[in-house]
């Protein structure tokens, strides 16, 4: 039987790009946790961390991610922080088969800086600023993204490349 599949990584990492394309290939209904969360708290995820902070954006975030696992198996793409709280991966691996999109702190930088997505934790960073905060950041958060089931680089491979070699792991 089909099992939910849960995508994890850094932002920028293509979650949500390899997440739609998956989920149409496999037929199965496709899930951003921050897409949900601002669909059903109304208001976009800057908006709510200036006003919440992020405390309160992690455990509101983190029920989110409960009420998307009870549903049935489809493709969820979560938040790049989201791994990090609430021992998060441990749920995940319990109740999904969890996959790593990996990239070097270089070709994430430059997807985040070339993004057009507003993004809380880099806006208004220049190049420079954005790379430290990702060479920082990114082996904090890979001590969690590591506990993925599985772990696909997609240093040189575009999202219908990923798209297929998962698509091979999970029909």
């Amino acid at each position: 039987m089909m099992r939910t599949i849960v995508l994890v990584g850094f932002p920028g990492a293509g979650k949500s790009t390899v997440g739609k394309r998956l989920s149409a290939r496999l037929s199965l209904p496709f899930y951003d946790t921050d897409s949900y969360f601002s669909q059903k708290y109304r208001v976009s995820i800057p908006d709510f961390f200036s006003k919440y902070g992020e405390d309160f954006f992690r455990a509101c975030e983190n029920s989110v991610l409960k009420e998307l696992l009870l549903r049935p198996p489809c493709v969820i793409s979560v938040g790049g922080g989201t791994p990090c709280y609430y021992n998060v991966m441990d749920m995940l691996n319990e109740s999904a088969v969890t996959v790593y999109l990996k990239l070097s702190a270089k070709s994430l930088c430059n997807r985040i800086f070339n993004s057009k997505k507003v993004r809380p934790l880099v806006s208004g960073k220049s190049f420079d600023e954005l790379m430290k905060y990702i060479e920082e950041t990114l082996p904090q958060r890979e001590v969690f993204y590591k506990k993925a089931q599985i772990c696909l680089s997609g240093e040189n491979m575009d999202a219908d490349a990923l798209v297929e070699k998962l698509q091979h792991l999970f029909s």
